[in-house]
């Protein structure tokens, strides 16, 4: 047999999870990753992401950053719903949200980034502009850079992949919108909150905060229902004029948190939705992540999807000696039925999140109350546990992709 291992150099385009993760997997394979990302540097800031389950804890054990991990976990407890005077109506358990180890996203990208900077060129403020390939390669040009020549690309860009938008067309075909928008950044912890959340929730809204970096900050999170607006995604001003319009007066902290967002070092905006697509590769080119099969912030599953695409992606090129037809193949075979799991724990909730009447919202307030006590007040976070769960990972050693 031959063990030859082609297509070597792999660009991936994305520093987020999916990216840093993909490229750790592979240059332990024996390939070159390089890795490029629009910002200018790691994003900071975000929502909390969790990891639950033996198959995201073991991937992050494999990778050797599970200490790392749990070192900058957030530690949080319960989640409070209040009324508008901030007093506490409802509480929804700790591993609801936080699974077995929840990190900020900015921390565990920046642990990504460490365990694969010194053998993953990374390229900061520059974005792919065209991918054209050929029966070697494929030779990508950038929005600064000179063109470069790679054997594979690898979108791991996101809900609004560029690369998906390049090789397999318009982001309208693939992104389904879940009638929601999100809006997230830092500040003040003037609640005093102690690694915990308050939650405020009226018809068609909801605005939070909870507790961040061992109490020393809080994370502001808005929701609102909107079908799509017509916004540019890189306009700040104009997104944070739209939440005002929708907040202003809303009650409890809204208008404090408004004034806030102003300042905000990291203001985050984007609508709520997630990516199907029948297939995930086309010819050299493949998408992991989010950009591939997001299963939206709602699931609370997209850190772990992520990880687990990026570790499947690259064990079925290794073992595959890097014949990508055949790695692909096997990578939509291994994931498919996994990833579809986990959209499905997004599906429904939007509705859940911000109901569209006063009346619903009152009512969801007073079955949050009453759930502690009801006998499936667990059922939601064992669902969640088994899904995350629901796939059996290979382990591709040397030995495994010689024998296959």
């Amino acid at each position: 047999m031959n063990d030859a291992m082609t297509n070597r150099s792999v660009l991936i385009s994305g520093a987020s999870v999916a990216g840093p993760a993909l490229a750790y997997w592979l240059h332990r394979h024996g390939f070159t990753p390089t890795v490029v990302e629009r910002a200018p540097a790691l994003r900071d800031g975000g929502y909390a992401v969790d990891f639950r389950g033996e198959a995201h804890l073991s991937i992050l054990r494999r990778m050797g950053v599970l200490d790392a991990v749990e070192r900058a976990r957030t530690g949080m407890g319960s989640m409070s719903y209040v009324n508008s005077t901030g007093r506490p109506v409802a509480e929804l358990p700790a591993d609801l949200f936080s699974g077995d180890v929840e990190i900020l996203r900015g921390d565990l990208a920046r642990i990504l980034y460490d365990a694969t900077k010194e053998h993953t060129e990374y390229v900061f403020g520059d974005s792919v502009t065209s991918l054209t390939e050929d029966a070697d390669g494929v030779t990508v040009t950038f929005e600064r850079g000179e063109p470069r020549r790679f054997d594979l690309v690898i979108g791991a860009d996101g809900l609004h992949s560029t690369t998906r938008r390049l090789a397999f067309g318009p982001e309208e075909d693939y992104v389904r919108h879940l009638g929601l928008y999100c809006a997230i950044f830092t500040t003040g912890n003037h609640l005093g909150l102690d690694h915990t959340g308050h939650a405020y929730r009226t018809a068609n809204k909801l605005v939070a905060m909870y507790s961040a970096r061992r109490n020393a900050e809080a994370k502001a999170v808005f929701y609102f229902g909107s079908p799509l607006l017509d916004l540019d995604r890189r306009d700040v001003a104009r997104q944070q004029a739209v939440l005002a319009e929708r907040f202003t007066g809303n009650g409890w902290q809204s208008d404090r948190l408004l004034r806030d967002m102003r300042v905000a070092p990291d203001f985050y905006f984007d609508s709520v939705g997630q990516v199907h697509m029948d297939s995930w590769t086309r010819g050299r080119v493949a998408l992991v992540g989010d950009a591939a099969y997001c299963p939206s912030s709602l699931s609370g599953m997209g850190s772990g999807l992520a990880l687990v695409g990026a570790y499947v992606l690259a064990g079925e090129l290794a073992a595959a000696r890097g014949d990508h037809r055949v790695a692909f193949a096997r990578y939509e075979r291994e994931m498919r039925e996994y990833a579809e799991g986990c959209q499905k724990m997004g599906d429904g909730v939007a509705k859940l999140m911000v109901p569209g009447s006063r009346f619903l919202a009152s009512v969801l307030n007073r079955y949050y109350k009453i759930m502690p006590y009801l006998p499936g007040k667990n059922m939601a976070a064992k669902m969640a546990r088994k899904t995350a769960e629901n796939i059996t990972l290979r382990d591709y050693t040397v030995n495994d992709a010689r024998s296959r």
